[in-house]
């Protein structure tokens, strides 16, 4: 689960960085319009760079348009990440259950492993004796 959650924490970061290029795209692209009478374009200096580099309507479009995909694309990944996670479908008492069957489960592996380190003991106490007994003769 660790790594899928480090995957939608990187998809995460980088959907928030698709949507800051793409403010900054329209930001930078779009055309030079006056909203109303009053509003004023600034006129550059000859040694100031220009705050907007306005592209062809239809490039502009065409950039919007791939942007949009690519922000559409990234949250349908997200999705699926969400959707893989455990527990989505599972209430809160279903979830408490079936950690109670697993600490079960481990308890039962642990007196498994108790047992069998206790027969190793045995076997180990047997060989021992055996191996004394066999440097007498």
């Amino acid at each position: 689960m660790g790594d899928k959650l480090t995957q939608l924490q990187e998809s995460m970061d980088q959907l928030l960085t698709q949507f800051i290029a793409a403010l900054y795209y329209n930001e930078r692209h779009h055309d030079l319009q006056k909203f109303s009478p009053n509003d004023k374009i600034p006129e550059l200096k000859q040694d100031q760079p220009p705050e907007v580099d306005t592209l062809d309507p239809e490039q502009f479009k065409a950039g919007q348009l791939e942007l949009a995909r690519d922000l559409i694309t990234k949250e349908q990944q997200i999705e699926y990440l969400i959707s893989t996670l455990p527990g989505l479908d599972n209430s809160e008492r279903d979830q408490l259950q079936m950690i109670r069957e697993l600490e079960e489960e481990l308890g039962a592996a642990e007196q498994q492993r108790q047992e069998a380190l206790r027969e190793r003991d045995e076997v180990l106490k047997r060989l021992d004796g055996l191996v004394r007994l066999i440097r007498r003769h």
